[in-house]
């Protein structure tokens, strides 16, 4: 019922910075949040940051002060822009939304983009 699109990623230098985002659009009443993930090869995927419909926003403490996220509830997009990149910022980073959907989870049901790849070079 919802297709999350990612863009923004690529290959970029250590202490610049990158703009990820993401549109949801399909069959859903509201999106009640939207973040992004990190998935590294190896390892457990990571939550990265994510904004609720409200305007609540959480961040990882491995981003946490470089890192900004917002949400814009009219165009259904997520937009998080991460300053100071480190090489161990790079790794897949994913769309994740929750929606709330006709005869879904009363709580939302959670969605994946494809992912997109951010290298930061050293």
């Amino acid at each position: 019922q919802v297709r999350l699109v990612e863009s923004g990623g690529g290959l970029v230098e250590s202490g610049k910075s990158v703009r990820l985002s993401c549109g949801a659009s399909g069959r859903f009443f509201s999106i009640e949040q939207m973040g992004w993930y990190r998935q590294v090869p190896g390892k457990e995927r990571e939550l990265i940051a994510y904004a609720t419909r409200r305007g609540a926003t959480t961040y990882a403490d491995s981003v946490k002060g470089r890192a900004t996220i917002s949400m814009d509830n009219g165009k259904k997009t997520v937009e998080m822009v991460m300053n100071s990149l480190k090489p161990t910022d790079t790794g897949v980073y994913v769309c994740n939304a929750v929606a709330l959907i006709p005869r879904g989870k009363p709580e939302g049901n959670d969605y994946w983009g494809q992912g997109s790849q951010v290298t930061v070079a050293s």
